[in-house]
């Protein structure tokens, strides 16, 4: 089973790989990378994201996730 990550995280690992938050509603983050031409949200502030959840930021950003597991 992979491991959870927790929100911080993920939003550090995405801006290395290019993408710039646009915006936010509530508790979510807005990201977009105009290079790859790619929109994802991430939930803002949780210390562990959902499995699922995670794997649905996987498929909309198009990352691997062995990019995750590198220490920043």
């Amino acid at each position: 089973m992979p491991k959870l990550y927790s929100s911080s995280h993920v939003l550090k690992v995405l801006k290395k790989q290019g993408f710039v938050v646009t915006g936010g509603k509530g508790s979510h983050v807005k990201l977009k990378n105009k290079k790859l031409k790619r929109i994802t949200v991430v939930p803002d502030k949780r210390k562990q994201i959902p499995l699922g959840t995670f794997f649905a930021i996987l498929s909309q950003t198009g990352l691997s996730p062995y990019v995750f597991e590198k220490k920043l």
